[in-house]
């Protein structure tokens, strides 16, 4: 089994401390383990601090991965005379097009554009962007940004990989220079400018003065400061009924006299801090699911040190996800599980639930992935930060720092939505002086976590760069473990706008199991469309049931048939536990009848 019930000891038991438990032994094996990862480290002496040093000045992006991409593209290119002359002639059709829609809009603003935007881009829909000459303007820029898409992509010969590298390094090097971003260029800033006098630019140097202090001393984005964990956020009564050197295990207090026989394990993301689910009361997943009847474990993280650099992935499934089997099972002894993972945590849920039904433990009852990957293969713009280059790199800059930094994490993420995330947020506060209004879920965004060195790089490597879990080579207990062992129901969800786990990659759960699947598509983006209420405007999404038996449906023959829905998801999926769930009985006892360690949201979430 993968974590089997055992007797409890001074290491593994309810409602008692472990963390400082077999230190000694974990400090004499420190030195050796943090070469298990690398056989080779002991020739990287001078490698890895040179690395190191380099990540520092790059934010940890390789410029032996940038390098490879667009020498790759450079050599095709220039070997490629008809992509050359293709390009030649859609330049001059280009400045043909951009004169003649110059002449006319000089007479006419309102006359047919020569280029419209891209649906997700939003830069140049405001109607002032429609006046002359900034119709002029926004026209080139936009112009410029379809021929160099032009140019980096479609070169015979290029890899796929380093294709979308160099097209997305070039466009985030061109936003830099899009026009939104001068107040010369920006009508709507001119237009700020006029009607306060200029002291936009007063406020936003201010607003850019106390940005650059807060980053340097390291203090929360203005206004996250209105959002104190256990205050107005996660602020749902429970206790911490276990503890070890990796996870605190929340059990919240019942609301209903009754609750579903079937516990409810949450496993969340250990990248950022688990209370996303357990954001204001209004918005939170844990409360809804309380006041629907069931009875709800919770997952923290321990946010990792340098000292923890040598947690690996296996630590995280069997101090993590198996302890929190096991300590559930101890409280609630009878019934199965309902086990919830959501992102990385649904991945690790994943693995978990294929080993158990390799070794034959049915503890669980039902399996809901939320924006959860399980192939690998289509990731996603992440999977253009990994690449044997890449990910060398960040262990030489992990093996030096310990972790990943908050920082560098961050970055990568951003980069996606830089346009959203980057220059849209600097527009408004240092061009027009005017902060956007934080929100519970944005301050959530800035209260991130580290990640240990190994167990990012197995991470890494195992899940991303060489897809192990969908191929079935990922070990588990020194054997491999395949999803397809998977026979339990299972409820996935998926948004329309995910940057991080693109729907038709959650989607591929369908061809990995034996399982009947029920799949929604929620519109909205990683976060925002798993924090999903009853009651909010504008939530759609839509659902349906592939059973074990029925032949497989393509994601796109999938959207054109699945029911449409108004409104949130977490009705439907309350629906389906329902069904997978048996009687009511009285609630468990909180902690088994032991003394809890702290109330919640616990001690963890608060380490910086």
């Amino acid at each position: 089994m993968l974590s089997p019930a055992k007797p409890l000891s001074a290491n593994t038991q309810m409602a008692v401390d472990d963390t400082d438990a077999g230190k000694a032994i974990e400090k004499m094996g420190a030195a050796f383990s943090l070469w298990a990862v690398r056989p080779n480290a002991s020739n990287l002496s001078l490698d890895r601090p040179l690395h190191a040093a380099m990540a520092r000045f790059t934010a940890g992006v390789s410029p032996a991965a940038l390098s490879q991409a667009y020498v790759d593209w450079l050599q095709h290119f220039l070997f490629s005379p008809d992509k050359q002359i293709d390009l030649l002639e859609k330049a001059v059709g280009q400045w043909v097009r951009f004169f003649q829609y110059c002449l006319h809009a000089s007479a006419d603003p309102n006359c047919t554009r020569c280029i419209e935007p891209l649906l997700q881009d939003n830069r140049f829909r405001a109607e002032a962007w429609q006046r002359w000459p900034f119709n002029t303007i926004y026209q080139g820029f936009l112009l410029s940004q379809e021929w160099w898409h032009g140019a980096t992509t479609g070169v015979d010969g290029v890899s796929r990989h380093h294709e979308d590298v160099v097209s997305f390094v070039t466009r985030q090097f061109l936003d830099v220079f899009s026009p939104v971003n001068f107040p010369l260029t920006n009508p709507a800033v001119l237009d700020t400018a006029v009607k306060h006098g200029g002291m936009n630019f007063i406020r936003g140097a201010t607003n850019f003065y106390e940005d650059w202090r807060r980053l340097l001393t390291g203090e929360k984005p203005v206004g996250a400061d209105a959002y104190q964990v256990g205050r107005n956020v996660a602020v749902t009564p429970g206790k911490v009924v276990f503890r070890n050197r990796l996870i605190e295990l929340i059990q919240y207090e019942p609301i209903t006299k009754k609750v579903y026989a079937e516990p409810i394990l949450i496993v969340p993301a250990w990248i950022m801090k688990y209370y996303i689910l357990d954001l204001s009361p209004d918005n939170s997943l844990v409360k809804y699911l309380t006041q629907q009847g069931f009875t709800v474990f919770m997952i923290s993280w321990k946010n990792p040190t340098k000292e923890d650099r040598d947690l690996s992935l296996a630590d995280y499934t069997t101090l993590g996800v198996g302890a929190a089997l096991d300590a559930v099972e101890r409280i609630v002894p009878n019934p199965k599980v309902h086990a919830v993972g959501y992102c990385l945590g649904g991945t690790l849920l994943s693995t978990v639930a294929a080993a158990m039904a390799r070794d034959g433990d049915d503890r669980l009852k039902s399996v809901t992935l939320l924006a959860a990957q399980t192939d690998f293969s289509e990731a996603g713009e992440l999977m253009l930060f990994i690449d044997e280059a890449q990910v060398s790199f960040l262990e030489d800059m992990m093996a030096d720092q310990g972790v990943l930094d908050t920082k560098q994490m961050a970055g990568a993420f951003q980069l996606l939505r830089s346009n959203d995330l980057i220059w849209s947020m600097m527009v408004h506060s240092y061009l027009m002086g005017e902060r956007p209004q934080m929100i519970d879920l944005m301050a959530w965004n800035a209260d991130a976590t580290r990640m240990p060195y190994r167990m990012h790089s197995e991470y890494l490597r195992r899940f991303f760069l060489n897809n192990d879990l969908a191929g079935g080579r990922y070990e588990v207990s020194g054997r491999p473990i395949s999803l397809r062992d998977i026979h339990i129901p299972i409820f996935a969800v998926s948004t329309l706008t995910d940057h991080v786990a693109p729907w038709r990659s959650v989607y591929k759960i369908q061809m990995l199991t034996h399982a009947d699947v029920t799949f929604v598509l929620s519109n909205g983006g990683h976060n925002a469309g798993v924090v999903n209420p009853p009651g909010y405007p504008h939530r759609h999404h839509q659902i349906a049931t592939h059973k074990e038996v029925e032949t497989y449906i393509d994601p796109d023959a999938w959207q054109k048939a699945a029911v449409h829905h108004e409104g949130s998801w977490w009705p439907c999926w309350r629906d389906w536990l329902v069904k997978q769930s048996s009687e009511q009985t009285p609630p468990p006892q909180m902690a088994g009848g032991h003394r809890p360690l702290a109330d919640a949201p616990g001690t963890y979430v608060f380490e910086p």
